[in-house]
């Protein structure tokens, strides 16, 4: 099992930046698909949880509005995309696998990606 994300890099604040997820080894369309993020000497944080047949969505109020997830079946790829994005949206993220619902936890995901850096300027 892969999950291999892409994507990050450096913008300045109210910039845009898409995210991508690319699934391999698992039947992707059984899987909802979260996406977290961790900055420097904080925890890993729950962003967002987008369902299996892509009609059922969960955000974090901070980036309610500003980030969407949407998701390719014919990719196997699910993508994050940040809008507005501000300094504090500065972190790795993390796109995640689960059979479950949106959980605000780590440990409810099953599968993981390497992870990869945003970094908003000001």
């Amino acid at each position: 099992v892969q999950l291999q994300a892409s994507g990050g890099g450096l913008v300045q604040a109210g910039g845009f930046l898409r995210l991508s997820c690319a699934a391999s080894g698992i039947t992707f369309s059984r899987y909802n698909m979260g996406w977290f993020r961790q900055a420097p000497g904080k925890e890993r944080e729950f962003v967002g949880w987008l369902s299996q047949s892509g009609g059922y969505t969960y955000y974090i109020d901070s980036v309610k509005g500003r980030f969407a997830i949407s998701r390719d079946a014919a990719k196997n790829t699910v993508y994050l995309h940040m809008y507005s994005l501000k300094p504090e949206d500065t972190a790795v993220y993390y796109c995640a696998a689960t059979t479950k619902g949106p959980s605000l936890s780590p440990s409810g995901y099953d599968y993981w990606g390497q992870g990869t850096l945003v970094t908003v300027s000001s």
